[in-house]
């Protein structure tokens, strides 16, 4: 067997390397595209109001945003095949609980358990090609393990949708059990350890932080998601206050620890937190869209669950197309004008979607307003990642690129938490088309706002020369890098959480 960092793409380990890193990374994103396209009807067979099915889907994101960062610093430390490892199996057994929840309560706590998991494993896929491959092949295995990541989510609502009206719901995460029974033995048998070298097991680790951090996002999340319908009661005060409090303990422990999860420093960096600012403006209204898109094209247009799925394809479609070009072009007239351009033309879209209601055509009314918002994102996704990583030393990229993942996750989070409670949607409204449907384009027009303040800040903070002034900068996003960027996150550099050679 290769030796670890010399690997070729190549050969057949190479291949059976790559071919890991693909199942696992591919899990993660086809559970994160196929689970909207399934929520009317796990709605209506667990008789769960429209909470349910926002915590369905925020319980996931806020396991995994708050502790990705620490997924990835624990796989440098202890082994990222081992933690990589770990990571599918834990993915794959609270799926198989997710499948079996006989009731609400299980199934969101079982999605909570999967955003564990893949915190673990979301980040191991990447580095276990940078640690692994030699450092000729790892480009283009980053880019092969990327338009094959990108393909799998791209066919993620489809198959979804063609489950949810076939076998059901509950197959949208048995799905999870057969890939994650191949990974396994494949990253046992063909793929090598690798470790930071100097590493001394978990010592070192902030805990502290991951824990602060996760619980002051679920005091805020609850709170936001269960106040339409129990108001200003104690029950919601109490864990908002508790939240923010929890916020502000996070932050001083983090400015107090010698090794913190989140420096505080980084934050001093005027370009870096500018594009931060435009990435949770950005990924705010992704997350809000994205959960309500596909209830209004079903609860309100009528569709069923393939046809809502199918439906999105324009927007995956053109970013797997045009995204390299999108970034090749930021890189020659500087990132200000696309990270101003593409949310004006994202919130163009949303503003289109709020003629999509009941008896609306799929060509006049659905697919103009799915070209005009994929267009946006074509346009801003590319030069946003890369702005993030030249807006910091080289040696801090996967430390900067992390920290920009993990706020766009958090950013989605509470969008779909407090969307519905500033459009006005009560705990019923998904089972009335009238009442979404109004509420859905009051949604939209938040969306809309949401992206003009992010293209604001862009015009206003954001340099031209940003790009062409820190050419160290590790390539951003490769060609087939699409959808990662696209919808649910910006991708995970190869040096996240301190990825090194071993």
């Amino acid at each position: 067997m290769d030796e670890p960092g010399g690997v070729r793409l190549a050969s057949p380990q190479g291949r059976w390397v790559l071919t890991t890193a693909v199942l696992g990374s591919g899990m993660a994103m086809l559970d994160s595209t196929v689970v909207n396209v399934a929520l009317p009807r796990i709605g209506a067979d667990l008789n769960a109001d429209l909470a349910v099915l926002q915590w369905t889907v925020t319980a996931y994101m806020l396991t995994l945003s708050s502790l990705i960062l620490l997924g990835g610093a624990l796989g440098d430390r202890l082994g990222r095949r081992k933690v990589f490892v770990i990571g599918v199996v834990w993915f794959a057994a609270a799926s198989l609980v997710c499948g079996l929840a006989p009731n609400a309560g299980v199934l969101v706590a079982a999605r909570a358990l999967q955003g564990v998991g893949g915190a673990l494993l979301t980040p191991g896929s990447l580095a276990l090609i940078q640690a692994v491959f030699h450092p000729n092949d790892r480009a283009r295995a980053v880019g092969a393990w990327s338009g094959l990541g990108g393909v799998a989510a791209a066919v993620g609502p489809f198959i979804g949708g063609w489950l949810v009206d076939g076998a059901g719901w509950r197959w949208v995460f048995f799905l999870n059990v057969p890939l994650a029974a191949v990974c396994v033995p494949v990253a046992l048998r063909h793929v090598p350890e690798t470790r930071e070298r100097g590493a001394r097991g978990v010592r070192g680790f902030d805990v502290p932080g991951a824990v602060l951090g996760a619980l002051a996002l679920a005091g805020v999340t609850y709170a936001l998601i269960e106040a339409p319908g129990r108001g200003a009661a104690p029950g919601v005060i109490g864990p908002a206050v508790a939240g923010v409090l929890l916020g502000v303990a996070f932050v001083r422990v983090e400015r107090r620890r010698a090794d913190p999860m989140l420096p505080p420093e980084i934050f001093a960096l005027r370009q870096f937190t500018a594009v931060n600012a435009v990435t949770g403006c950005v990924y705010a209204a992704f997350g809000g869209f994205f959960f309500l898109a596909v209830l209004q094209l079903q609860v309100v247009v009528g569709y069923s669950a393939l046809q809502a799925g199918t439906a999105l394809l324009p927007t995956t479609v053109l970013m797997l197309l045009l995204s390299a070009r999108s970034g090749e072009l930021g890189q020659r007239i500087g990132p200000r004008i696309p990270l101003t351009a593409g949310p004006v033309l994202c919130a163009v879209g949303m503003l289109l979607m709020t003629r999509v209601g009941p008896g609306a055509s799929y060509v006049a009314d659905v697919l103009p307003a799915l070209v005009v918002l994929g267009a946006g994102m074509v346009t801003l996704v590319a030069p946003l990642t890369a702005t993030v990583l030249a807006s910091v030393d080289v040696d801090r990229a996967g430390l900067a690129s992390g920290i920009n993942n993990a706020a766009a996750r958090a950013a989605s989070l509470m969008a779909v938490a407090a969307l519905p409670l500033l459009a006005g949607m009560g705990p019923e409204a998904y089972r009335s088309a009238a009442e979404f449907s109004a509420a859905f384009r009051r949604a939209m027009l938040l969306c809309a706002l949401v992206l003009l303040v992010g293209a604001l800040i862009a015009w206003l903070t954001v340099r031209s020369d940003v790009l062409r002034a820190s050419d160290q900068a590790p390539e951003p996003c490769h060609a087939e890098c699409t959808y990662h960027c696209g919808v649910t996150a910006p991708p995970l550099d190869p040096g996240e959480a301190g990825t090194t050679e071993p």
